[in-house]
């Protein structure tokens, strides 16, 4: 599903009011009583207070619409109206005379602190103040409503996106930002709803679908990607009957060291879950005999330091090299690593130490072969970027690295979001269990499995953390997300092939 900017939402918006021949009020009606169906579904008539804090502009409208459709339903309604400006939308004046139309009880209308009524921690709280709209400081006395309705404790849901929340950047201070319990986004969610600075404003979002125009939504181009199943379905390459272990490619699978040999263990055994049809994994001498033992489908070499890696030596040519998993950063490590480097021309996996010798010593950055992807957590990222003032001075440090050095960064998070060029890829699988140690050496090998198989780097990626996300829900299906361990995911990565051929469910409006 393709993310859009606060630009490319207005024009989705202008052009379907040209193409559907409907006003403005119109599709805010249409959106407004999809907000109004959701509420009352939820509430079911349940007696409680509803206050709805409406803003001047278009978000305020829908605010005033949903209001008069819930008293239209007899629920218990107080409405106000936040003034922040003399500037009012000809929606919100609208629809600000309808709903004086229904009975004597108006809007009460806030223009400073002394306005502000109690809130109870029983009322039902619906945002309405700002939306996508904001565009501007908000002024004081409104930053103090927001902190108002969030001391409040109140349930608070919010219309298209919390107020003081913005699409295309990080708010100025996270106390000026609405929290909401629900946000009821419109057509699609937004870029910050997976940020881990601003995710945790919207609470729960559920997309409501107000009919924009399909043409313009299919056809605009956007650098952002939501991931999930049916955006990997197409990256899946079937398995040919007469194929064999060959066809899928031989990996090589660097790193270990005294100590730290099972995450060499877990990277190869995700190579092998992922399809590779060969794997060697090359670890120091004390490695051998724990490789063989846990992995007999393995093949093992070694180098000739008992404890850690120095000389890679291998006489075969891998389709695939995944360097780092508990490699260490010792001075031979890193020169074994500099000459496996300028020997290899095909894409790699570089994780874990690997991504902290690259830190250290930047000139390696320009030996990576194009297109290899790099699999920091945000430590390593840090180290690899310097520091960033938030998500989205982060996310631009990312996207100018990935250009400058022609290579993928998976930036592994809640949300994993894969960076190329200038394009964004968030995946939506997984789950907090997967914070684990052992998590990641799992993803390197299953990444390294894919580019061994043939699939194309970016492909390779994309479709390789949602199979690793998935088979974290399956196994925290089983287990739960605190008993998950690395293991598990190993072991459910069958089930999260599996799953793609699943069905998806069928909307409704689809099905008839």
């Amino acid at each position: 599903m393709k993310l859009f900017t606060s630009e490319q939402l207005k024009e989705a918006d202008r052009i379907t009011l040209k193409k559907q021949k409907i006003s403005s009020l119109e599709l805010m009606e249409r959106a407004a009583t999809l907000v109004f169906n959701e509420i009352h579904a939820s509430l079911q008539g349940v007696e409680t207070e509803i206050k709805i804090f409406c803003g001047v502009g278009n978000n305020g409208g829908d605010g005033l619409v949903v209001a008069r459709l819930l008293k239209a339903e007899k629920y218990r309604v107080k409405t106000f109206v936040v003034n922040y400006s003399e500037n009012r939308s000809e929606e919100f004046l609208h629809n600000y005379e309808q709903i004086k139309e229904m009975d004597t009880d108006w809007p009460e209308l806030l223009t400073e602190e002394s306005d502000f009524s109690k809130i109870s921690k029983d009322d039902f709280v619906i945002d309405a103040i700002f939306g996508i709209g904001l565009n501007r400081p908000m002024p004081t006395w409104v930053n103090h409503l927001v902190e108002h309705i969030n001391s409040s404790q109140a349930f608070v849901l919010s219309i298209d996106l919390p107020s003081g929340l913005l699409i295309d950047k990080a708010p100025s201070t996270k106390d000026k930002v609405v929290k909401a319990a629900v946000t009821l986004t419109f057509q699609m969610p937004k870029l910050v709803f997976f940020l881990p600075g601003t995710a945790a404003f919207v609470g729960d979002f559920h997309v409501l679908d107000i009919g924009l125009d399909s043409e313009y939504l299919l056809e605009t181009e956007t650098n952002m990607e939501l991931v999930g199943k049916q955006e990997v379905l197409p990256f899946y390459r079937h398995r040919m009957k007469f194929s064999h272990k060959g066809t899928y490619g031989h990996c090589l699978i660097v790193g270990g060291s005294y100590g730290k040999m099972g995450s060499v263990f877990l990277a190869s055994s995700g190579a092998f879950k992922s399809g590779a049809g060969k794997v060697t994994a090359f670890v120091p001498k004390c490695g051998y005999e724990i490789l063989q033992n846990t992995l007999p489908e393995a093949m093992v070499l070694t180098s000739e330091n008992e404890q850690l890696l120095t000389n890679i030596d291998f006489d075969f040519e891998p389709e695939a090299i995944c360097f780092g998993i508990g490699a260490g950063k010792k001075p031979e490590t890193v020169e074994a690593f500099h000459d496996l480097l300028k020997r290899t021309k095909k894409p790699m996996v570089i994780d874990a130490d690997g991504l902290n010798i690259l830190s250290e010593n930047r000139e390696l950055l320009n030996e990576i072969p194009k297109m290899s992807i790099l699999t920091p957590h945000p430590g390593e990222l840090e180290r690899m970027l310097g520091t960033w003032k938030d998500d989205f001075d982060k996310l631009k440090k990312a996207k100018a690295f990935s250009k400058k050095y022609n290579l993928i960064v998976v930036i592994k998070g809640a949300y994993t979001i894969t960076v190329n060029d200038d394009k964004l890829f968030i995946n939506t699988s997984g789950n907090p269990g997967m914070a684990t140690a052992g998590s990641g050496d799992v993803l390197a090998g299953i990444l390294t499995g894919l580019l061994s198989q043939g699939y194309q780097p970016l492909s390779a990626a994309i479709f390789g953390v949602y199979l690793h996300g998935t088979a974290g829900d399956f196994a925290a299906a089983k287990n739960g997300v605190d008993a998950l361990m690395s293991g598990d995911i190993l072991e459910n990565i069958g089930n999260a092939y599996l799953d793609l051929f699943k069905k998806l469910p069928v909307k409704e409006d689809e099905a008839e």
